[in-house]
């Protein structure tokens, strides 16, 4: 009986270890999707506020080419 306990005991720690390592390793991930969500969203706001180049085939006059 007192063997099944400590082997109880030993299990349920071993059980324990494995799912704060893999809970570490998670967290440990955290920051850099963190970081990767800011630029995504910094891009994305970017872009946005980027009016672009016009239209296709609207291009702005050229002082060489065009006129004076």
């Amino acid at each position: 009986m007192e063997l099944q306990i400590v082997l109880a005991i030993l299990g349920a720690a071993g059980v324990m270890s494995a799912f704060l390592f893999a809970v570490k390793g998670l967290l440990d991930q955290v920051p850099d999707v963190i970081r990767s969500w800011r630029r995504v969203v910094d891009e994305a706001r970017s872009s946005h506020s980027d009016h672009g180049p016009g239209p296709e085939g609207h291009r702005p006059p050229s002082a060489g080419i065009d006129g004076p």
